[in-house]
């Protein structure tokens, strides 16, 4: 018994130790913890969904789910190869430039009307804290931070690993102006060393004047947030960007819902929607849009582009790696909805509406 008892206590206390280092981040506290409380998305304690949004899908289980994570290998959830890829220099980029450039996974870079715009980067390799646990795809690392120049704005959609990584954080500390996040995210980043002054912290549905011409409204997504054990003490977001040439729906990590034809009927059309399209299973539908959903929630947006992110980096869920890329551009083609699928750091030219890519993925 004292030997059981003893080693509960090590287990304990590594665990403890374990979720101290730096990388866990910080949970809100004094001012803006009171902040956070006095929002109406913030009750019994958390962010709430604006509407019920249940972990798991009616009828599944935590041991199922583990069992199926464990035990099923029908799936190709890693491709067999590296992935191919294409390099755009982004430190020598023509400001006269608009484009995108996608980094794997749910990080991309914007330059639009002379502003340089990057979302939730991941550079670090893995979107887990865990080591080795959730590596990046082979081919899919061919940007660092050493690749990323001057940022204007940095957009970060909520707290997740696979979204905010906080040795890609850290390293690219220098280069960034300003953040745009939702409320709770603050914590974390003042306490890697992020000042203040340069973070811009919203509750949804708040509007941003970034400057003439440039204008942000934070909106919902139907997600959660945690980077340790206690969760939703930091908020989800999408966002609507507006510039003086473009206007841009970030989707974040969402659930199908009603917010996507709300949101589109009072920002749109949008001229791309950037929205998450891997990581699903019917296990857990009301946290990640199934493929199908996806094109609804573009449709519903009212937008003349699809850009499917959160794929083609890390395996997170029990699909083929692939899976989320081949339907959803099957289910945009049936819709009429053109589906861009560049390859992973390939010029994407937001003035193009008729640039064709290449199925790439097909080599693997």
């Amino acid at each position: 018994m004292i030997l059981i008892i003893s080693i509960i206590i090590l287990f304990a206390l590594a665990v403890f130790t374990f979720i101290r280092q730096p990388k866990f981040g910080k949970m809100p506290e004094r001012g803006r913890l009171e902040q956070m409380k006095r929002s109406p998305n913030f009750r019994e304690g958390k962010f709430q969904n604006e509407r019920y949004t249940p972990d798991l899908t009616e009828g599944a289980t935590f041991f199922g789910i583990l069992y199926d994570f464990l035990f099923d290998k029908s799936k190709r959830v890693k491709p067999a190869g590296r992935l191919p890829s294409a390099k755009t220099d982004l430190l020598h980029l023509s400001p006269d430039k608009d484009i995108l450039v996608w980094f794997g996974h749910s990080s991309y870079f914007i330059q639009a009307d002379g502003k340089r715009i990057l979302v939730d980067p991941v550079f670090s390799g893995g979107a887990s804290p865990l080591p080795y646990s959730v590596k990046s795809f082979g081919g899919s690392d061919v940007y660092t931070t050493e690749d990323i120049p001057e940022i204007d704005y940095l957009f970060i959609s909520h707290d997740h690993w696979d979204h905010l990584d906080y040795a890609t954080i850290k390293k690219i500390q220098p280069q960034v102006k300003k953040i745009i996040t939702g409320l709770g995210t603050t914590e974390h980043l003042i306490y890697w060393g992020y000042d203040i002054n340069t973070i811009i912290e919203k509750d949804w549905n708040e509007k941003i004047i970034l400057e003439e011409g440039f204008e942000v409204n934070t909106l919902p997504a139907r997600h959660f947030s945690g980077r340790a054990f206690k969760r939703q003490q930091s908020l989800w977001m999408s966002f609507a960007l507006k510039t003086p040439t473009h206007n841009i729906f970030i989707g974040g990590d969402s659930g199908y819902d009603a917010h996507f034809l709300k949101i589109g009927n009072t920002f749109g059309p949008f001229d791309l929607a950037i929205l998450e399209c891997g990581q699903y299973n019917k296990n857990w539908k009301y946290i990640h849009t199934m493929p199908e959903e996806v094109v609804q929630a573009a449709i519903d947006l009212q937008a003349k582009k699809l850009l499917p992110v959160h794929w083609g980096k890390f395996a997170l869920a029990q699909h083929d790696w692939d899976e989320p890329i081949i339907q959803v551009s099957e289910f945009g083609r049936k819709a009429g909805l053109p589906v861009l699928t560049p390859m992973i750091g390939e010029e994407v030219n937001l003035k193009d509406g008729r640039q064709v890519f290449s199925k790439w993925w097909e080599v693997l």
